[in-house]
């Protein structure tokens, strides 16, 4: 535990803070800048401040902007809604944007995005709609389908663009425009990508800008882990990564020169980048760490997640990020979402159970959990954390709760 400390500690320091929420914070699940959060709940749960209903199906997880908060749901009639509430949960907008998914698990998927003014969604039919913040007003509007050869994917295309710059980066997983960089401002198409000519895969792609790598999107298509130029749009390196089903939610988590690549029903990959980021190599590869949407957090030296549900065996699961080594494995809990925070890990199940976990490299630590009650339809959405208030989707249903 002394070396677990040490590690946290360094975490903390060599971490510069996120001005702007994104995708699970900034795409790796560690809300760096809330602090003086509780370290137990009362045995019912911390203070609910507020709950709002009327989202309508969905998991998108809220997107926290200038002291108000973004999330997306479907009507009955198969109507996608962008809402904007206030901090004390007041509706201020209702905003439509379209046809959303309603086929194989229907509702709202992919989390908004935002930069500069302007907000963006992504609808399951693969749709990219630009907001003005301001006003809502659409400003640019782009069908994936009909402009980049998007190909239908099983379950609904869910993909929270990454912005850098003026490009918003995307992945039609067309043959030909598998990858683009859309202007941002007005959606025109600043470079296209073949990449693999893969079908996208349900993942949001992450910036890798670090010291002696060139810069590059990542993400991972049908079948590959890709890193693609992020001026030019060439291709640098991709690497197998097979998931029987194409599927793969998870984000890569880039590290120390390393990605960390997961997916359900096949296991966790970690890679190195050599030459300069023009090419990786396989470190290690663990079948066992396995999460479908939850995704992981790494701190210090140790990888924490759950499993796909649907295999056999324990539920969450420890590991050296070094070597790939479990250290334990636990079945305290049911698999679902993990974030971490102030020292503390947040996990949210796909049984409604709600828990806050302690950092342990033998067991998971549980030292306040509690049910979420209210809301439709599976627990698949990830809490948010904002300046001491943790949000939970839970389809139809929004809660804030007071964790500070």
């Amino acid at each position: 535990m002394r070396n677990l400390f040490f590690s946290l500690l360094l975490a903390a320091l060599f971490n510069p803070l996120q001005a702007q929420l994104d995708w699970r914070y900034d795409r790796t699940g560690i809300y760096r800048n809330e602090t003086g959060l509780l370290k137990s709940w009362h045995e019912n749960g911390p203070e609910m401040l507020w709950i709002v209903e009327g989202l309508g199906t969905g998991w998108s997880s809220p997107l926290v902007l200038n002291e108000k908060l973004y999330v997306t749901g479907m009507s009955e009639d198969r109507v996608g809604y962008l809402f904007v509430f206030d901090m004390n949960g007041g509706l201020l907008h209702k905003k439509e944007y379209g046809t959303e998914w309603y086929r194989s698990y229907p509702g709202a998927r992919a989390m908004p995005v935002a930069s500069d003014g302007k907000v963006y969604v992504v609808s399951g039919t693969a749709n990219i709609i630009c907001f003005d913040e301001q006003t809502l007003n659409i400003i640019w509007k782009k069908e994936l389908p009909d402009e980049f050869g998007y190909r239908r994917i099983n379950w609904g295309f869910n993909e929270s663009p990454v912005i850098v710059g003026d490009k918003l980066i995307i992945t039609p997983g067309g043959t030909e425009h598998n990858i683009v960089a859309l202007n941002k401002n007005d959606g025109s198409l600043i470079w296209s990508s073949r990449a693999r000519g893969e079908m996208s895969a349900y993942c949001s792609p992450v910036y890798v800008n670090a010291p002696g790598i060139v810069p590059q999107v990542v993400t991972i298509t049908a079948a590959h882990v890709v890193g693609i130029d992020i001026e030019t749009g060439n291709m640098m390196w991709s690497f197998s990564f097979r998931e029987r089903n194409s599927v793969h939610p998870n984000t890569p988590l880039f590290f120390d020169n390393k990605l960390l690549c997961m997916a359900s029903e096949y296991g966790a990959l970690m890679l190195r980048f050599i030459n300069g980021g023009r090419d990786v190599e396989q470190m290690w590869f663990q079948q066992k760490l396995d999460p479908i949407t939850g995704h992981s957090v790494i701190i210090g030296d140790y990888i924490y997640t759950s499993k796909y549900p649907r295999r056999a065996g324990h539920m969450w699961f420890c590991a050296n990020r070094h070597t790939g080594e479990i250290l334990f494995e636990d079945n305290s809990l049911a698999s679902g979402a993990i974030i971490y925070a102030d020292g503390m890990f947040y996990i949210y199940t796909e049984r409604g159970e709600m828990a806050l976990v302690k950092p342990d490299t033998e067991k998971l630590n549980i030292v306040s959990q509690f049910r979420i009650t209210r809301g439709t339809g599976e627990h698949w959405s990830h809490p948010v954390i904002y300046n001491g208030i943790m949000y939970v989707r839970h389809g139809n249903s929004m809660m804030a709760y007071k964790v500070k």
